[in-house]
């Protein structure tokens, strides 16, 4: 029955990160169904069905929180961000720039 929850998991994260996007949403909605093809013939107790299900879970979960399809407008591009996109609050990056050690010792071009 997990397997049936993952592929419906990945189905449903698709639709959403492909709102509006009816060529790549059927472009993932086709890959989803093949993948699951492939490992249809597996019996219950194969070693690789719990590893198999959790990549699906995993693309799942990426794919709803990590991609976000951004939209021509003019000369510039609108992002498509919704509830469930992962948003960072920059504080490791604000951090990384004043540690000239985490760059290998390099300074910056503003540094001299």
């Amino acid at each position: 029955m997990a397997a049936v929850s993952a592929y419906r998991s990945l189905l449903r994260s698709a639709r959403l990160a492909f709102q509006g996007d009816t060529r790549m949403l059927d472009a993932a909605k086709q890959s989803i169904r093949q993948g699951f093809r492939d490992k249809a013939s597996l019996a219950a107790s194969d070693p690789t069905i719990q590893p198999a299900i959790q990549h699906a879970l995993d693309v799942a979960n990426f794919l709803k929180t990590n991609l976000v399809q951004g939209k021509r407008d003019g000369t510039t591009y609108k992002l498509r961000i919704h509830e469930h996109t992962e948003r960072g609050d920059n504080e490791s990056i604000k951090l990384a720039g004043n540690n000239t050690a985490s760059m290998g010792g390099v300074k910056c071009c503003s540094e001299k």
